[in-house]
């Protein structure tokens, strides 16, 4: 017999990722964009078969991807190595070389839909309003453009047409926590919700039928529930509500009269089909913990997107028999089995508040004793119960991760996600604080053998927790996280600006606030073993946020590796870059042990 070599992380390296993907009208035909040649590009299947080929050959990263009502194009948005700066293109459906659409060089596009006939194009830019943004009507056979809706006090985005086209949805979006669902009828703007002075927040609406929207808010309460707007008699009903469970994203199946209903709650997805004649409300299981994206074509077939933390990211059709699973992307050569599957935790931090946790234990065979924690990204968003390469091919070599979701994080309800709001480096960082202190409690790890990593506003944590805590860590990984926080509010994009500000602080108002929350504030405590990576690209948390605190620990005479990745933006597009990425990680980890 041959014997093989056991698993080596080399083979994380190379799993696969999938960004968005759509279906054809005829459920023929799925396109989705992918890294199978190591950059992403559009690449599709002929259902019912599942052979992948290739459609676009850009490189580049794909935001949004739909099919034309015939079926005749595909549309993408797609930008230039992580700029964000996404360009709407069209190409066919056999593939080949793409037209432009909308270019605007250095400007955005967002959220594209054409109309029925196929003719006429809608989209959301900041391109003649950089702070609150414009949306647009585009003619492809005339080339006529006029502006739909202009944003004034906060960020509009145009998102979905009423079936006769008589009347458009929007969205007016203030902040993460307080953002209002509009129907624009002729020169008539109509609030959805019964009161816009109460902050509350929506999170997907559709026409059902001319007159009828059905949304999900938070309005009244602290967690999202369905409800429903007669758009004829200007009434607001709530219609469904589940326990400490948020709806999340909604989609209307017009074949069979529902909807189809994902929910968010701690780090767990759940699904759902409500019947809209019967008001039957059915759970339906899923082969996945976080659900990325759904899809119910025209001929009623139910897509979806999402992963497990053992699982990558795979596109699945429900059908009689259950979910066939349409792409196949696994961790070459390493079973589901001897990846890890995290164990959720709750802990007390040093106000009573209940965080929630993910620890991934190594396996004992490989566990080298260290544990790292993990601060997320957002700072609104989540730790969920989704699969990261980056962990798994740790805890292959030995390595245990804690991710804690502190204040401020999704899946909580709205009062736990506003809790970060301007308190950008207290809560939460003393919530991460009492996280290692469990965990030293509770023998998971040794108050000497803590690691620190963190990418965007986890690498602005990591930051300070270093300067603030540095007794805690042997060392420290900052990915693209801020260093100081009046820079990062000036250099934010501007359609950023507004909601940044309510978010971090004012720069004059809370200045002593600001300045005590800044990481650069403590270099002088930073002492450990540091390597920050950066994209030169990076719109969100610009180049020089990285450059400032390696330039200054290095004057101080500290140990700072600086890794700067000339094509990337907020984050890995290119799995070149993202194996140069974890390799360094690794041996930076592996020299500190």
């Amino acid at each position: 017999m041959i014997e093989f070599e056991k698993p080596d992380v080399e083979q994380f390296f190379q799993t696969l990722g999938i960004q968005t993907f759509a279906v054809s009208p005829d459920e023929k035909q799925m396109v989705f964009s992918t890294n199978l040649n190591g950059t992403y590009n559009l690449w599709a299947m002929d259902l019912p078969h599942t052979f992948p080929y290739p459609l676009s050959f850009e490189n580049q990263s794909c935001q949004e991807v739909f099919y034309d009502k015939n079926g005749s194009f595909i549309v993408a948005v797609m930008d230039k190595d992580g700029d964000e700066n996404g360009q709407i293109y069209a190409l066919p459906t056999s593939g080949g070389k793409v037209k432009p659409l909308r270019e605007a060089e250095g400007y955005r596009h967002d959220m594209p839909f054409l109309s029925d006939d196929g003719k006429c194009l809608y989209y959301t830019s900041n391109k003649e309003n950089e702070t609150f943004l414009n949306a647009y009507s585009y003619h492809l056979e005339t080339g006529k453009e006029e502006s739909v809706l202009e944003g004034k006090d906060a960020m509009v985005f145009l998102f979905d047409k009423s079936p006769e086209e008589k009347s458009f949805l929007y969205g007016e979006f203030h902040r993460n926590t307080y953002s209002l669902p509009y129907v624009k009828m002729a020169e008539e703007h109509i609030l959805l919700t019964p009161d816009k002075e109460i902050e509350h927040t929506f999170d997907g609406a559709v026409y059902t039928s001319e007159t009828d929207v059905y949304l999900v808010t938070n309005y009244g309460e602290d967690f999202t529930y369905l409800a429903k707007f007669d758009i004829e008699a200007r009434s607001f009903e709530k219609v469904l509500q589940l326990e400490k469970e948020s709806f999340t994203e909604i989609v209307f199946d017009r074949s069979s009269e529902s909807l189809y209903l994902t929910s968010e709650k701690g780090v767990q997805d759940y699904f759902y089909r409500y019947r809209i004649q019967s008001g039957e409300l059915e759970k339906i299981e899923t082969p996945v913990n976080v659900i990325e994206k759904v899809i119910v074509g025209e001929k009623g077939g139910v897509y979806l997107k999402g992963s497990s933390p053992r699982v990558p990211s795979n596109i699945y059709k429900r059908s009689d028999q259950g979910w066939a699973r349409l792409t196949n992307y696994n961790v070459p050569g390493v079973a589901e089995e001897d990846m890890v599957e995290p164990y959720v935790v709750t802990y007390s931090s040093f106000d009573g508040l209940e965080i929630e946790a993910q620890f991934f234990k190594a396996k004992e065979e490989n566990n080298n004793g260290h544990v790292i924690v993990w601060p997320h990204g957002g700072p609104q968003v989540a730790e969920r119960a989704s699969f990261r390469s980056l962990f798994q091919f740790l805890l292959h070599r030995g390595y245990s991760i804690f991710a804690p979701n502190f204040r401020g994080s999704t899946g909580y309800g709205l009062a736990f996600k506003r809790m970060v709001e301007g308190d950008w480096g207290n809560g939460p960082r003393l919530d991460n604080v009492h996280g290692m202190e469990w965990l030293i409690n509770e023998g998971h790890a040794d108050r000497d053998k803590i690691l620190l990593m963190g990418g965007s506003y986890g690498g602005y944590m990591a930051l300070l927790l270093h300067g603030r805590h540095p007794d805690y860590f042997k060392a420290v990984v900052d990915i693209f996280g801020p260093s100081n926080l009046f820079s990062f509010l000036d250099t934010v994009p501007e359609h950023w600006k507004p909601a940044t500000k309510k978010l971090v602080g004012d720069p004059i108002k809370d200045k002593d606030e600001l300045t005590e929350a800044s990481p650069d504030t403590y270099l002088s405590s930073m002492t450990k073993p540091m390597l920050v990576i950066q994209g030169a690209m990076d719109p969100r948390v610009v180049k020089e946020e990285s450059d400032q605190i390696v330039d200054a620990l290095k004057q101080k005479g500290r140990k700072v590796d600086y890794l700067v990745l000339d094509d990337e933006g907020h984050g890995f597009s290119k799995k070149e870059n993202e194996m140069t990425v974890y390799r360094k990680v690794l041996a930076f980890f592996d020299q500190c042990l």
